[in-house]
């Protein structure tokens, strides 16, 4: 089941005091009088899909406009994901309850499954359910990034990865484009400070500075500075750890008293006195330790004053350089690390120029190879797609028309800065190739290619427009598709035709039409119509959903305000009886079914006629 806009409640919006939406899986229309309301249901969508909401759309003497809609079918979709990572939770029945509120005072709000969200969440989640199709949307189809969008949309994915791989290389080839610029512009500067780095480094080479050196260095000048004090010290507590040296028996010192100590309690009878002897066996075993660390302490004590005088002229040389480069020796060691870097890339040597020229060049010609290939599939696409929409065209009463797309190298102009060499043109390379697509209409047989907007009438590009959204609806992931007064400037049979494609679009799409067209409206799924009343001296409108009955009423005041005469009720039921026959007959697809022929009564059994 694919996803749908199941309802959408609309409040203080506009002219439209409250309304709620039903809308049809296929085709749901939106008509009424001219004034009552109509375009609220399209700003309302709009609004939906997190696009800018306007202070002046709140209905007068209310504080905001509240737009809800109800999403069905998400499970498992890419809409679903951005509705997840938004920390959004589905209804019990899986729905998903979108929600936009604009207030008097210009502030916006959205709600995505009962969790507040940033409108562009409403965006990005649009881009995956809702497509709405405007006036102002023909108006952007004249622009040839648009045209060019569109040959891409139709070309799919092979030609969605070249284009990928086309602007991966491209990217590449601007920095190494830059870089070479860059050096080459700022080689004096840059091997001025490279000489710089060359001669900080071999300052700090010569002095070689180890890490944590300058702390070491600390610890050792002050115990050379202190030997005297620090021997007497030592000796003292090697003294009365281990006594004399000599063995005099006077001063025993800690392990002596201990020793004499185990000997009494050994000797003992008492088993309470024998039981503390290894205790002090313990306490012998560190005081051993202890001396003999005392001992190796008082060795290492140097005296020597050439000694002192070599650390401080040593502190002298690493200064020198915290001075200059670092707090410590460790934050020198890091900026000499730095420097290196910094060097790697300040070569401004010929071998480090024509490296960098070289990488430029092999990039420029994998560049222009898959320029080349971008182009040809959007030339093959353009010509599939000409032909599609010329066919489209064909049953829009513009039969005499066709489409040419052309796909042309766009030349780069003076000092261009992506100009890029493709065989023997020189062309600029842009974010989306080196093509200039336009999109052309032939109005008949031997007359002159113009561009679609100056060669189309107003109701001819709403035609031209529509036929590309058929020609492109099986291509297209957006399952909702709205149109806006798509029918403008077309009447009689073109209008017929507008709504038979339309009908057939909405067997792949949920499609949603603002019409003032009866022949469109009379394909419809469902008929909504909005209408303007005035309540206590308040204009309000409201919208409904039509019965059988109702809907001829509506399309015969449609049909130039004829519901009131019997012709015009005749003529709605005719509209009515051939949208329904034409539905009937259609497959899953929207295309006609084959019909069977029918066989004379008692043919079969006439063996002579064989």
């Amino acid at each position: 089941m694919r996803p749908v806009l199941a309802e959408m409640r609309i409040q203080d919006l506009g002219v439209i005091d409250e309304a709620t939406l039903e809308l049809h899986r296929g085709f749901t229309v939106v008509t009424g009088e001219t004034g009552a309301g109509k375009t609220m249901v399209v700003t309302g969508l709009h609004l939906l899909s997190g696009g800018r909401g306007e202070a002046s759309r709140v209905r007068s003497g209310k504080s905001k406009a509240v737009v809800e809609g109800r999403f069905e079918g998400l499970t498992d979709t890419a809409a679903a994901r951005v509705a997840t990572e938004a920390g959004a939770e589905p209804e019990d029945d899986g729905s998903l309850i979108t929600l936009r509120t604009v207030s008097t005072d210009g502030r916006s709000r959205a709600h995505v499954g009962g969790r507040s969200v940033p409108v562009g969440v409403l965006s990005d989640l649009a881009e995956q359910l809702i497509a709405v199709h405007g006036q102002n949307d023909q108006l952007r189809l004249l622009r040839p990034a648009e045209q060019r969008a569109v040959i891409d949309r139709f070309a799919g994915d092979d030609l969605a990865e070249v284009l990928a791989a086309y602007r991966a290389v491209r990217e590449e080839w601007l920095a190494v484009t830059a870089e070479l610029d860059d050096r080459t512009r700022r080689a004096k500067e840059m091997a001025r400070e490279a000489d710089i780095l060359r001669m900080g480094l071999e300052e700090i080479t010569a002095v070689d500075p180890q890490a944590g050196e300058d702390t070491e260095l600390v610890d050792q000048a002050r115990r050379l500075a202190d030997a005297d004090q620090l021997r007497e010290a030592a000796t003292g507590a090697s003294y009365a750890v281990s006594g004399s040296a000599d063995g005099d028996p006077d001063a025993p010192g800690a392990l002596g008293m201990i020793g004499e100590a185990q000997r009494r309690l050994a000797g003992s009878e008492d088993p309470r006195l024998r039981e503390l002897e290894p205790r002090l066996a313990e306490a012998a075993v560190l005081l051993t330790d202890v001396g003999a660390e005392l001992t190796a302490y008082l060795d290492s004590l140097d005296a020597d004053p050439a000694a002192l005088e070599r650390v401080l002229a040593r502190q002298a040389e690493l200064k020198a350089i915290t001075r200059k480069y670092a707090a410590d020796v460790d934050g020198v060691l890091a900026w000499a690390r730095d420097a290196v870097d910094k060097l790697a890339g300040l070569d401004t040597s010929e071998e480090a120029l024509g490296e960098l020229a070289a990488r430029k060049s092999a990039l420029a010609v994998r560049l222009a190879e898959f320029a080349v290939t971008l182009s040809a599939a959007r030339a093959e696409a353009a010509d599939e797609l000409a032909k599609a929409v010329t066919d489209e065209l064909g049953g829009l009463a513009m039969g005499q028309s066709s489409i040419q797309i052309t796909v042309r190298p766009r030349q780069a102009e003076a000092n261009d800065p992506v100009a890029l060499r493709v065989g023997a043109q020189l062309l600029h390379a842009g974010a989306d190739g080196v093509d200039d697509v336009e999109l052309l209409l032939v109005a008949h047989d031997g007359a002159q290619p113009l561009p679609v907007h100056k060669g189309a009438s107003g109701g001819e590009l709403s035609r031209v427009m529509l036929a590309i959204e058929v020609v492109l609806a099986h291509s297209d992931p957006v399952p909702t598709l709205v149109f806006d007064e798509v029918d403008a400037g077309v009447g009689g049979r073109a209008a017929v035709e507008i709504g038979r494609r339309l009908a057939r679009l909405a067997r792949s799409h949920q499609v949603v039409v603002v019409t003032h067209l009866a022949q469109v409206a009379a394909f419809a799924d469902r008929h909504l119509i909005v209408d303007k009343g005035v309540h206590g001296g308040v204009t309000r409108s409201d919208v409904r959903t039509l019965d059988e009955t109702q809907r001829v009423v509506e399309l015969a005041r449609m049909l130039a305000g004829m519901e009131s005469t019997e012709t015009g009720r005749a003529h709605a039921e005719e509209l009515l009886a051939l949208a329904d026959g034409e539905k009937h007959d259609w497959d899953l697809t929207g295309k006609p079914r084959p019909k069977r022929k029918k066989r004379a009564a008692g043919r079969e059994n006439d063996t002579s006629a064989r």
